[in-house]
């Protein structure tokens, strides 16, 4: 190979380079700025945290006042709006029984996914299925399985339960 040709070879070979540079570059600057990269991050922050507050909303320790007040409380910020208003005006009513009974509750969202998505307007909403492990004061422990469809929303402090509605089984 003469010179020439060497010095030909070497700036074809640079060339590419810039060129392959350039084109990862336009690459990431496209990906990075994709609405639909956007989209799938919010609906995955949506999912996650309304699988988390879902569950957080079927589970208390009632083995004594204290322990049933922070769960509560737990309610309280899992949810917003008409939820949150309703757990709210409920609350002493809601303390006083569940201290009474003793029971405990743990919820686990088995299944969960977004059957809406609205980012502008920051809702979505949620399907969900629960099992809740209910151990009770005296007598038997035992599951519950239920299904739930939420209205999320989202806050300052992540996506919240705005609505929860049980779906009965053999429901739509």
């Amino acid at each position: 190979m003469n010179a020439r040709t060497a010095n030909a070879v070497g700036w074809a070979a640079v060339l590419a380079a810039l060129l392959f540079c350039a084109f990862g570059g336009w690459s990431y600057a496209e990906a990075r700025g994709d609405d639909t990269l956007s989209y799938a991050k919010s609906r995955d922050a949506a999912l996650a945290d309304g699988r988390q507050r879902v569950a957080r909303l079927n589970s208390l320790d009632g083995k004594d006042a204290g322990s049933v007040d922070e769960g509560l409380a737990d309610w309280l910020d899992a949810s917003t709006g008409p939820l949150r208003d309703q757990l709210e005006r409920t609350r002493a009513t809601d303390a006083e029984e569940l201290t009474k009974s003793g029971a405990t509750a743990r919820g686990t969202v088995t299944q969960a996914a977004l059957t809406a998505l609205d980012e502008r307007a920051g809702t979505a909403e949620l399907i969900a299925t629960v099992e809740v492990e209910v151990i009770p004061r005296t007598g038997r422990a035992g599951t519950e399985r239920k299904r739930f469809e939420a209205t999320l929303a989202r806050t300052g402090d992540g996506w919240k339960v705005r609505t929860l509605t049980a779906i009965p089984v053999g429901g739509a």
